[in-house]
């Protein structure tokens, strides 16, 4: 096998490999912190990559289904944004811990206050403490707006169709799981909440840097591991035919 056949091999093996990585961060998504139990409460990071190598994103809104309303939402101070939580009355008042709630959350806005935001090859999470989470629905479906700072506003608003292929904007969406044996999460959402916002000094925008940066370098690593295995059996079968052709001769 000559040289430049290796070489092929080797492309071919690192550029499946980043074709199959690459959209695994591209998208703005939710995941809880443990788990988000039906009719408990939950801690979820709304993960947000920068996808612009020369802007950065200094806006994200965080919508709240309508359908299925949240009354209490709790964010976690993040130093270098603002944060601002929108209300808004209920068509249909909600019942919680024996009392009726008239008004949920509709909106959550973090705004980069520093004017730095997530910097081009980062990512941001942005926590909040959430319940109580509806019984009559498997998932919840949060449409996000990302702003860049060059006013460039990408739309995460698109809903996932059984049989068909995700969409190019989808909007991130959390999966519930099965209510738990007390049917709330309250103590544990509650005290990781109250943990999380007495780090101040550590707090999610500090930690966006080291995370994001060892996430990259995790998935180069893998690229090179890869690549260079490939090149090593490319060249071990070629070794092989070699020594078999000398030993015939």
């Amino acid at each position: 096998m000559k040289a430049s056949r290796i070489a092929a091999v080797t492309a071919v093996a690192g550029t499946a490999v980043l074709a199959v990585s690459s959209p695994a961060f591209a998208h703005v998504s939710v995941q809880p912190e443990g788990t988000a139990a039906k009719g408990g409460y939950a801690v979820i990071d709304f993960k947000v990559p920068n996808e612009r190598d020369d802007a950065s994103t200094t806006k994200v809104e965080v919508n709240f289904p309508a359908d299925h309303p949240i009354a209490s939402v709790l964010a976690q101070p993040m130093a270098g944004w603002g944060i601002d939580v929108t209300k808004s009355k209920l068509a249909k008042p909600l019942e919680m811990h024996g009392e009726k709630i008239s008004e949920a959350v509709t909106k959550v806005t973090w705004t980069a206050s520093d004017g730095k935001g997530v910097q081009p090859g980062f990512f941001q999470k942005f926590p909040l403490s959430v319940g109580a989470l509806p019984e009559n629905t498997d998932e919840l479906v949060f449409k996000a707006l990302q702003t860049y700072s060059d006013k460039e506003v990408v739309r995460w608003i698109e809903v996932q169709q059984k049989g068909q292929e995700e969409p190019e904007n989808p909007a991130p969406v959390l999966a519930l799981s099965a209510a738990t044996g007390d049917h709330h999460g309250t103590a544990a959402a509650e005290d990781t909440a109250a943990e999380t916002s007495a780090k101040t000094g550590t707090t999610a925008s500090d930690d966006s840097g080291s995370s994001g940066g060892s996430d990259t370098t995790a998935r180069v690593l893998g690229v090179v591991g890869i690549v260079v295995g490939a090149a090593g059996v490319a060249y071990g079968v070629a070794a092989g035919r070699r020594r078999s052709t000398g030993s015939e001769a």
